[in-house]
């Protein structure tokens, strides 16, 4: 398995952890692929054949053969998977 984390995605990823933790601690993110394109969905365990991905601030579950750069596009921070090695999308502020 090969993915990759942007620095948006891990924020945007991050956020939506704090959230969710605050709630119930144990619910982690998990990423998906669903219809075609990643999601990020709470779940309180790993699939089989997951992979934890463990973050400065977080750990993730990753879905087995995803593979790629998890980029995040705008509007509305969506989450997109683009092939490994590709180039960050700008960051508007």
């Amino acid at each position: 398995m090969v993915i990759e984390l942007t620095d948006w995605a891990i924020e945007i990823l991050g956020k939506a952890d704090a959230a969710a933790r605050r709630f119930n601690p144990d619910v982690r993110i998990r990423l998906t692929r669903q219809e075609g394109q990643v999601q990020a969905i709470l779940s309180e365990g790993p699939e089989d054949g997951d992979v934890a991905v463990a973050l400065p601030t977080m750990t993730l579950y990753v879905e087995h053969g995803l593979e790629g750069m998890v980029d995040v596009e705008e509007p509305h921070d969506h989450l997109v998977l683009r092939p490994a090695g590709s180039t960050p999308n700008p960051r508007e502020h």
